[in-house]
């Protein structure tokens, strides 16, 4: 009897020292520890200008929808707001507004540019986008994502934006 006692006792307390050391162990670093701690400490927003103009902002600029196509708007942030163009069920385009203070340098390459669209500078990048930068801050863009949705088609949409209203904005 006097032998299952200890036995009893010992086991506790052997269960006790296991957990305690188990629990004051340190444990070693992940692979994910450091990508965490250097991202909690960045500045939040640190992306986006404390000037930019709010996305809701923009809405009010997109070109309205017509011609068997329509228009849903997809994204809205600080800067930046964006809707995809529609036809027969299918995206046939992307449709965007962004405010160019976010975006160092962005701005520039539309000062060598000899294209105009509705007056402003414009600019072709590869084969499916098209943009025109208003008031030397706001960047207007279409991108197509069917293959039937042209360069001319990306100008005309351009051109349905309100591009002077844009310009007003201040």
């Amino acid at each position: 009897m006097f032998f299952k006692r200890w036995r009893r006792i010992l086991a506790a307390v052997l269960l006790s020292v296991l957990l305690l050391t188990t629990a004051c162990a340190t444990q070693a670093p992940g692979r994910f520890d450091q990508a965490q701690q250097e991202s909690s400490r960045q500045k939040r927003g640190q992306a986006v200008s404390k000037d930019a103009t709010q996305g809701s902002e923009f809405n009010k600029f997109f070109p309205g929808a017509g011609d068997g196509y329509q228009r849903v708007f997809t994204q809205e942030k600080k800067g930046f707001a964006e809707a995809k163009l529609k036809k027969e069920g299918k995206d046939a385009a992307m449709l965007s507004i962004s405010d160019t203070t976010s975006i160092p340098g962005a701005a520039a390459k539309f000062s060598n540019s000899n294209e105009k669209i509705a007056g402003y500078p414009a600019v072709k990048v590869g084969n499916t986008q098209t943009a025109v930068l208003v008031n030397d801050r706001y960047q207007v863009k279409v991108i197509s994502r069917s293959p039937s949705f042209t360069a001319s088609d990306r100008e005309a949409w351009i051109s349905k934006f309100n591009l002077s209203g844009l310009a007003r904005l201040k």
